[in-house]
């Protein structure tokens, strides 16, 4: 069975004549009864009872004919909708991202996208961190993820912005934010996010190589909860400032005493075939070009 058939039956059925329905497609008459025929010997029924006045609908092939119909429908559906995707005039972009990136930094661009390309619905698939994102390309539920670099060699990468790690102190402490020392931080109770993750993996042995022993007393992995601890007064915190956002103005936020970052990228799956929209969003974004910020599974 296949689509010229189909549009063979459904020609018929509205011609009633076999030599009307063929010249409805463009084709000879024998062309059609060929499809018809072949399509009646396949299904093993008859479609049409011929007669010198031209051709009668069976009551099968009444029924067959309306799903036929559905079927040609269905096709001129999935092309319009291909149509609308290459044309920026509707489709879809999938973003997944984690919570800060989501909500602090893509507000901004999901309202310039839709002022341009207001066809296009964007839908927000949030991660908890990189591997989430990883997982959400791979399993192509997302189409563009904001994922923590250098990543995997599977992707196509861009870099997108540097966020800083910070050290959160409690109301009353009393170093200065630009003279704090490592001396200092190390007097103070303090909380670090898990070493689970690639960039928080990367935070401890940075503070391994550049800090004396610290004082660690908490090992927290939501951020909201480790910024409301060092609100009540209860430890120090380093962690990511856009993690941290919003922070409460009774906490001083001061950088570390050797700088420490991570960066924030933009990743796609290579050889993956995306629709124009994806790179109407891509380009929205400012994507800084990078070589080598990829790493093995």
């Amino acid at each position: 069975m296949n689509l010229s058939q189909l549009r063979a039956v459904v020609a018929v059925a509205d011609c009633q004549n076999f030599s009307e329905a063929a010249l409805s497609l463009n084709l000879n008459q024998s062309s059609i009864s060929y499809a018809i025929a072949a399509l009646e010997d396949e299904l093993g029924v008859p479609l049409f009872v011929r007669g010198r006045h031209g051709a009668t609908v069976t009551p099968a092939g009444e029924k067959i004919t309306r799903y036929a119909r559905e079927v040609l429908h269905l096709i001129e559906m999935m092309q319009r909708e291909a149509n609308l995707q290459k044309s920026l005039q509707g489709g879809q972009v999938r973003i997944a991202a984690f919570r800060s990136i989501a909500s602090h930094i893509l507000p901004p661009v999901i309202v310039q996208f839709r002022q341009e390309f207001p066809g296009v619905e964007l839908q927000l698939v949030e991660g908890n961190h990189g591997s989430d994102i990883a997982a959400a390309l791979r399993e192509h539920r997302a189409d563009i993820g904001f994922i923590e670099l250098p990543t995997y060699e599977e992707f196509d990468t861009w870099e997108f912005m540097r966020d800083e790690y910070v050290v959160l102190l409690p109301p009353g402490v009393a170093p200065r934010c630009d003279l704090l020392t490592w001396d200092e931080l190390a007097a103070l109770p303090l909380i670090l996010p898990p070493a689970q993750y690639a960039c928080d993996l990367a935070l401890h042995k940075h503070l391994e190589a550049v800090a004396p022993p610290l004082n660690v007393a908490h090992i927290i992995n939501q951020d909201s909860t480790m910024v409301n601890m060092v609100r009540q007064g209860l430890a120090a915190a380093i962690l990511p400032r856009l993690a941290a956002e919003p922070i409460p103005e009774s906490i001083q936020v001061c950088p570390l005493p050797v700088p420490f970052e991570r960066v924030i990228g933009v990743a796609t799956l290579s050889n993956t075939l995306h629709v124009p929209a994806v790179f109407a969003f891509l380009k929205l974004l400012n994507l800084k070009p990078i070589q080598a910020l990829k790493t093995e599974e």
